[in-house]
């Protein structure tokens, strides 16, 4: 099988090759782990942005960019099930002493922590491993060696890439996970997600917030709101037909107000929110096996100009 940690080791190199041009800072721990600083002491950009996401894919898929109401991140993946679930999903929670950070990118196929891989029969053999951390905090010795020896490589061969949410590359990888948080959402209204051969995707990219609260609502919202995506199937009709009406963010009972205003409402209790919000806005479904096309779902523009405020 293709390795997703060897693909984005050539692109963290890049990136170290490229961080001038790139606004961004990479250096080495003491136990020579390699840490690149995407948006916390740096400014980063859009540039900086796409390899970020583009390593949490695994280099399976491609970002790029557009502006229409405002800009956007388009996002297409082949191999969709490794690219979004074996790699891009943020599921390896770090926490290593006072750290702590979501883990998303090809090094979770190596640790297999999440009982998802089983689900879909990935497990890659690299003796790199790369890792990019959402947090406002720069790991250290301690956390790399954790993730190391989790990953079953040496120190020297492991590479984390952090950014904060409230940055330029933070509001782009967020964006660019929309292909995959409907992948997710298919997973657990019980989809065969292996049916899912390919997809592509579109978001607005957040501006930039003033704290990590905000940031959190406004990131989500381009999902939720202004998200649209296609998959291309290869399965019987019948089970798209099951589930297509409750893919989209508005089969939950809490669509309709900015993520923020949500999440205020359950006292900031994330597992309060109803599970089926977290899905994009929009969704349209190919079957390849029937020719047979299914959409449901729309971006609603309103929600979207009233949390991003533009």
């Amino acid at each position: 099988m293709v390795s997703v940690n060897k693909n984005a080791a050539r692109i963290a190199n890049r990136m170290i090759e490229e961080e001038e041009q790139l606004n961004i800072n990479s250096f080495s721990l003491d136990n020579q782990a390699k840490v690149i600083d995407a948006g916390i002491e740096t400014i980063g950009g859009y540039r900086a942005g796409k390899y970020f996401s583009e390593i949490c894919l695994g280099d399976l898929g491609n970002v790029q960019f557009t502006m229409d109401k405002r800009p956007k991140v388009q996002v297409s993946v082949d191999h969709a099930v490794v690219s979004c679930m074996g790699s891009q999903y943020a599921g390896w929670s770090i926490k290593v002493g006072d750290y702590s950070a979501m883990g998303a990118g090809p090094a979770r196929a190596l640790s297999r922590v999440e009982d998802l891989f089983e689900e879909i029969g990935y497990e890659d053999e690299s003796d790199v491993a790369v890792l990019t951390l959402e947090s406002g905090e720069m790991p250290d010795e301690e956390v790399a060696d954790y993730i190391a020896e989790k990953c079953g490589v040496d120190t020297e061969n492991l590479y984390l890439i952090v950014a904060p949410t409230t940055s330029i590359v933070g509001s782009v990888q967020v964006s660019s996970r929309v292909v995959e948080t409907g992948i997710h959402k298919l997973h657990t209204l019980g989809f065969d997600i292996n049916a899912v051969k390919s997809g592509c995707g579109s978001a607005p990219i957040a501006p930039v917030a003033g704290n990590d609260l905000e940031a959190m609502g406004k990131t989500n919202d381009c999902t939720l709101y202004g998200g649209r995506t296609i998959y291309f199937v290869e399965t019987d009709d019948s089970e798209i037909e099951e589930v297509i009406e409750e893919v989209p963010s508005s089969a939950s009972e809490d669509y309709g107000s900015p993520f923020l205003e949500i999440f205020e409402r359950y006292d900031r209790d994330f597992f309060k929110i109803d599970r089926k919000l977290f899905s994009p806005a929009e969704i349209t479904i190919n079957n390849m096996k029937t020719g047979s096309v299914f959409h449901a779902g729309s971006v609603d523009e309103e929600v979207l100009k009233t949390s991003l405020e533009i």
